[in-house]
């Protein structure tokens, strides 16, 4: 697994995630997730509201991959991995909660990517890069 850094991690608390995934037909669906966050060093989540073309592709099989982007700061982040749906679990239910303390729509599932690369998203000649892998 790769390991996010502190910066990582306040960067993805201060900047909106765009995720991408595949279907089986092998179409490409891009989407923000604004309820993106940290699980843990080695982990993002998000929850999963729409139940929509990203969920599906995910039941399917899909990998996906997660975006950071700040056009002022000219940086951003990749994050690329093996993803779990948590749905009747102790992680699903722990999301739900948060949901109920936010407000917000009860999660249909809670995908958790286990991060096992990083590219460097900045403009200049890193761009594209890994910068972990694990």
């Amino acid at each position: 697994m790769a390991t996010l850094t502190p910066e990582m991690k306040e960067f993805i608390a201060n900047n909106l995630a765009w995720i991408t995934t595949i279907s089986k037909d092998g179409e490409l669906n891009i989407g923000p997730k604004m309820s993106m966050f940290v699980l843990d060093d080695n982990h993002l989540a998000y929850h999963e509201r729409t139940a929509g073309q990203h969920y599906r592709n995910l039941e399917d099989g899909s990998p996906l991959v997660v975006a950071y982007a700040n056009l002022a700061q000219k940086k951003g982040y990749r994050f690329r991995g093996n993803v779990v749906l948590h749905k009747d679990d102790a992680v699903y239910d722990a999301q739900v909660k948060v949901a109920e303390e936010k407000g917000t729509k009860k999660p249909a599932v809670v995908p958790v990517l286990e991060i096992t690369e990083i590219d460097d998203l900045s403009a200049g000649a890193k761009a594209g890069t890994t910068i972990a892998k694990g």
